[in-house]
């Protein structure tokens, strides 16, 4: 798939981006022939050796800086913001892309609390602390950009989220049941929803993308991560005012909530 040539994006911070798509994701924006002047990537240990990994990419690129966050802590997130500011000032952030998840979960029978607060602290509640944290950043990019309607040249929500959410097509039920996982994707998706009437007024673009069935290190699937990053890129490029509060996959498709 041919790179985005009309895509200008002057910031982006993108959650669990030390691996997997995450990290796929800002390598395709570091690749992008007017690449942003900030983008920010984040993990949880940047001593460990995927944080390791990112802080070596970014002595490759001035325009990259690594974060450490936990997207359930509260006192992490608040003080990434206060980094990202110090970077972007009164320009603001342009898209946040929550892409940190955590896919746990079992069947009907096992189950448990324990496990689904624990997904969905990740998977749901921390999307939404995020985009609470960085909702000035991003209404200060919306301000400031001369675009009309909405787009992710202007300002976004991205929240990265799964057609295992998809309550009408319940995909790979027989095989896949991760009670926790699929729930937690489902009220992403709400949660989208919810954003996207909340915050257009502002000039902020709101959407749920399915990244494809991936393959990555523990599992074969359909698509490389190369290929699901370069289509969401794409994807990216083309969202618009038509797309708020929408759920497609890597491709643009939209997909049945």
């Amino acid at each position: 798939m041919a790179k985005s040539v009309d895509f200008s994006v002057f910031s982006v911070l993108v959650t669990g981006s030390d691996r997997g798509i995450g990290l796929g994701l800002v390598k395709r924006f570091l690749e992008l022939p007017c690449p942003p002047k900030w983008i920010f990537a984040t993990t949880l240990d940047l001593n460990g050796k995927e944080g390791k990994a990112l802080k070596e990419l970014a002595r490759k690129h001035q325009n990259m800086v690594v974060l450490q966050l936990d997207v359930t802590n509260l006192e992490s997130i608040q003080a990434s913001v206060k980094e990202v500011q110090k970077c972007v000032g009164e320009d603001g952030l342009t898209i946040l892309y929550n892409n940190a998840g955590l896919l746990l979960g079992n069947n009907l029978e096992k189950e448990n609390a324990k496990d689904m607060m624990g997904v969905y602290s990740v998977n749901t509640i921390g999307p939404l602390q995020m985009s609470q944290a960085f909702l000035p950043l991003l209404k200060k990019a919306a301000q400031r950009s001369p675009r009309q309607g909405l787009s992710c040249s202007k300002a976004a929500i991205i929240n990265m989220s799964s057609i295992s959410g998809s309550i009408e097509l319940m995909f790979l039920w027989e095989t896949f049941k991760f009670i926790a996982y699929r729930c937690s994707k489902t009220a992403l998706n709400m949660l989208t929803k919810c954003q996207s009437l909340g915050y257009s007024a502002s000039g902020i673009l709101c959407v749920s993308i399915h990244p494809g069935v991936v393959k990555t290190s523990n599992r074969e699937a359909d698509i490389t991560v190369e290929e699901s990053t370069q289509g969401i890129m794409t994807v990216l490029s083309m969202l618009s005012e038509e797309d708020n509060g929408a759920f497609v996959d890597w491709l643009g498709r939209r997909i049945s909530w």
